[in-house]
């Protein structure tokens, strides 16, 4: 009986991982119950083929102690010869009843977020992303922005 148990839940297992055949990086880095302003979360990416193209996304994970409708991140995308693009990006983490936008069954919430379509990489590359959330009539960023857990970065082969 245990052995058949164990069977099944290989069996699942294999077969919830290899759904997902596009995902040529997925990382995550915790940041603990909030992400600090002068904290920058960086990304050392492998080596991919450079004759195919990929999709770029910036997961989050957030709870409900995010108290903003939107998120602003700064990321900067390091390539090989040291030449750095800086993209300031908004993305919206909440409906407009307060409700956390993204997937998850809890208060956890895992927000994907769009970042760059169809880039070829030639060399190892590094990502930056810190945040950089104000409040209204504020000029300083946002100390500690609770409610955010982990930041991620993902790269999806091209169809």
């Amino acid at each position: 009986m245990r052995l058949k148990n164990s069977a099944l839940l290989l069996l699942v297992a294999i077969l919830f991982f290899s759904c997902d055949k596009k995902r040529v990086f997925d990382e995550y880095k915790s940041v603990g119950s909030g992400w600090n302003k002068d904290s920058i979360v960086t990304f050392n990416l492998p080596e991919l083929d450079s004759t195919k193209h990929y999709n770029l996304y910036i997961n989050l994970r957030d709870n409900n102690n995010y108290q903003y409708n939107n998120i602003f991140l700064i990321v900067a995308m390091e390539k090989p010869n040291g030449f750095t693009k800086v993209d300031t990006l908004e993305y919206q983490m909440a409906s407009s009843d307060g409700t956390l936008l993204g997937d998850g069954f809890s208060d956890i919430k895992e927000s994907k977020l769009f970042y760059k379509e169809n880039v070829n990489f030639n060399g190892k590359y590094k990502i930056h992303i810190k945040q950089a959330v104000r409040e209204n009539g504020k000029v300083p960023g946002v100390k500690l922005l609770d409610g955010i857990t982990d930041v991620g970065f993902r790269i999806e082969k091209k169809d």
